[in-house]
């Protein structure tokens, strides 16, 4: 489980600090041109949130196929969500480029910053197709249980794609100096070059089995919409509470995002656990070993808890020190206390959640899920933000919120599991 956890953990990790990487290294430029990089990697990532499913649905197929003994149709699962990556790719290809200059215009007021930031995106978002080739090939390589190559293919397209950054943005190592479209040069060819890899890779094992077939793509995009829905309702309730903290002040809106990140790289964390879970819990029951499948759930359940609460636990110690990292402001630190706690508390909830997440996503269960995250989004956690608006109740309501979806989540996977609907 852990060795599956650690491919899966590097594999999250690494676009984000290229992310990162490419921030610092346009920062340079000016303020300008990292406004500009912000507004359009925000669209991008967007865009690429909306369609894990090819990476997540593809995982739970496979893995049963994988399970039951049956390694090429686990690999055929590949090859027809490689097909819808392909033809949702060119669709976002074509539309993206057109509206580009619209999208980052609705999102910044300033026309600089707008008129880059289109600029870039239109470079960048030629690497959408094979982006979601990646996706689909972490599908079902982690569904065949094979750790080394996605991490092998993610960090060889992102290594690159970091040397041609610094390089194009700034006009080193004998490259031309390009500036923010460096940034986006820089972004397609190591996108592109990680794409390739996983596209090779499926054409090997597939051994000319690459014809769409239409019953399976169908059943895909399925499971594809109860992901994206599930998806979009995180988008919505995240964008939400940073608009309300916003209008809280400046201190309470930075305080918001410092402990909100430290959230989302949690979460990612906690995501390679559950990643684990889909994983060995697909392949028991593609096995049709019903008995393994519930171990498995209480085993990695186990794990991802203790994981989260020894998180939680450094948290509560740091509580004085950590926030300092991040800012000396100290309206930003007074305000940050109240969310850090909410944080601390929620993190054993999360664990819970995250593993029982990965086993009823193992088993297919993603139309349940779907409801369960929808109901908890539409019934806590948004109200709970909007209501703090309205009677100011500040960073408190709205981190409030937060637990509170947590809290619904946890009782709707536990009872789930806990009637073992997920195993049929």
């Amino acid at each position: 489980m852990l060795k599956l956890a650690a491919s899966a953990l590097v594999v999250l990790v690494a676009p984000p600090l290229y992310l990162m990487l490419d921030l610092a290294v346009v920062g340079r430029l000016g303020a300008h041109e990292l406004a500009s990089l912000a507004v359009s990697t925000l669209v991008l990532g967007v865009i690429s949130t909306q369609l894990t499913f090819l990476s997540y649905g593809t995982t739970a197929r496979s893995a049963r196929a994988f399970g039951a003994g049956d390694r090429e149709r686990a690999v055929d699962e590949g090859v027809q969500a490689t097909w819808i990556a392909l033809g949702v790719g060119a669709l976002i290809v074509g539309v993206a480029w057109l509206v580009a200059p619209w999208v980052t215009g609705v999102l910044v007021p300033d026309d600089v910053v707008a008129s880059d930031a289109a600029r870039w995106l239109r470079i960048a978002v030629f690497g959408v197709p094979l982006i979601l080739v990646s996706m689909a090939g972490n599908g079902w390589m982690r569904g065949v249980q094979d750790t080394r190559r996605p991490v092998v293919y993610v960090v060889a397209g992102l290594s690159v794609g970091a040397v041609l950054c610094v390089g194009l943005v700034h006009g080193l190592f004998g490259l031309p100096r390009l500036g923010l479209e460096g940034s986006a040069v820089a972004n397609l060819v190591g996108e592109s070059i990680t794409g390739a890899l996983f596209a090779w890779r499926l054409v090997r094992e597939a051994s000319g089995r690459l014809a769409p077939v239409g019953g399976v793509i169908r059943a895909q995009l399925t499971m594809g919409r109860d992901l994206i829905l599930r998806s979009l309702s995180f988008q919505v309730c995240f964008v939400s509470a940073a608009a309300v903290a916003a209008r809280f002040g400046v201190a309470q809106v930075a305080a918001h995002q410092v402990v909100l990140q430290l959230w989302e790289f949690t979460a990612l964390l906690l995501d390679s656990l559950a990643i684990a879970a889909q994983q060995l819990v697909g392949a028991a029951l593609g096995a049709k070993l019903f008995d393994d499948a519930r171990k498995t759930s209480t085993h990695v359940t186990k794990v991802s808890a203790a994981v989260s609460v020894a998180v939680a636990a450094g948290l509560a110690l740091g509580a004085g020190l950590l926030p300092r990292i991040f800012t000396s402001d100290q309206g930003v630190l007074d305000a940050i206390t109240t969310p850090w706690w909410f944080f601390v508390a929620m993190l054993p909830i999360a664990g819970v959640v995250f593993a029982l997440d990965g086993v009823l996503l193992g088993s297919g269960d993603a139309a349940f899920l779907r409801t369960a995250t929808l109901a908890g989004a539409l019934g806590a956690f948004l109200p709970m933000i909007w209501l703090s608006l309205v009677f100011d109740w500040g960073l408190a309501g709205i981190w409030s919120g937060l637990l509170l979806f947590m809290i619904t989540r946890l009782g709707a996977v536990v009872w789930r599991v806990r009637s073992g609907a997920w195993v049929r």
